[in-house]
């Protein structure tokens, strides 16, 4: 009977404490914390696009440079060139808001063979930005240029004028093989896709070709003929697919 009743007074001293706590110090705090994890499966699958367009305007650098004894006259002499140049590019309607200078600088030239420095001439710069939206004018603003005074022709490129156009078929056509190749995967694998929860793409740079044309007139007698060819524009997708 002993036995018994010291489990029992135990209980009923524990009981009588839990009261005493909570009367004064009210309940007892009680927290659960629950951890839910979820592992969420992907697949990622990547498709490339290309189209070749060809390109509908062009821009090219035309420069000139002259040499003088005085800041005058080399800044004279090049004003008088630089002008020359403009408006002759401007008599085939070009728009002038198409014709940018680009830089325009006069610098002294030093002779150093003495002891010290010595200033023995200055010369001017200055080059011309010419955007031709009729690409067919390049090669007469070219030949009018040189023929007016530019004495330095470079930087020729060739660009699209509606890139985002081009862009956006090259970008249905990434897609488009991405999603063929997640159909095939998906099927010879034996897993069902999901619905697509990320998506990156990304460019793949052509290079361009440029002309460069080195100092001096160009013969009237041989016209100039570039040729724009074509551009290819790549754009690379890449889809992440839930795994059901």
């Amino acid at each position: 009977m002993s036995k018994l009743i010291a489990p029992v007074t135990w209980v009923l001293t524990f009981f009588v404490i839990l009261f005493i706590y909570t009367r004064f110090f009210g309940s007892l705090p009680l927290s659960i914390n629950m951890v839910a994890t979820q592992k969420n499966v992907t697949f990622d699958v990547s498709g490339e696009g290309s189209v070749f367009v060809v390109p509908d305007t062009a821009k090219v650098n035309v420069g000139v440079s002259s040499q003088a004894l005085t800041v005058k006259q080399a800044q004279n002499q090049l004003n008088s060139a630089i002008n020359q140049v403009s408006q002759a590019i401007k008599n085939l309607s070009v728009d002038p808001k198409d014709i940018k200078t680009e830089a325009y600088s006069i610098n002294p030239d030093y002779d150093f063979s003495g002891s010290s420095r010595k200033i023995i001439g200055y010369s001017a710069q200055a080059n011309l930005v010419i955007l031709a939206r009729d690409i067919d004018k390049i090669n007469a603003i070219i030949d009018v240029a040189t023929q007016n005074g530019a004495n330095q022709i470079g930087g020729l490129s060739f660009e699209v004028s509606d890139k985002e156009k081009a862009e956006n078929k090259a970008r249905e056509k990434a897609v488009a093989e991405a999603k063929k190749k997640a159909e095939n995967a998906a099927k010879i694998a034996g897993f069902r896709l999901g619905r697509i929860v990320n998506y990156t793409e990304s460019f793949n740079s052509m290079p361009r070709p440029l002309l460069l044309v080195g100092g001096g007139v160009l013969d009237k007698a041989t016209p100039t003929q570039v040729e724009p060819g074509s551009s290819e524009i790549s754009l690379v997708v890449t889809l992440s697919y839930e795994i059901q």
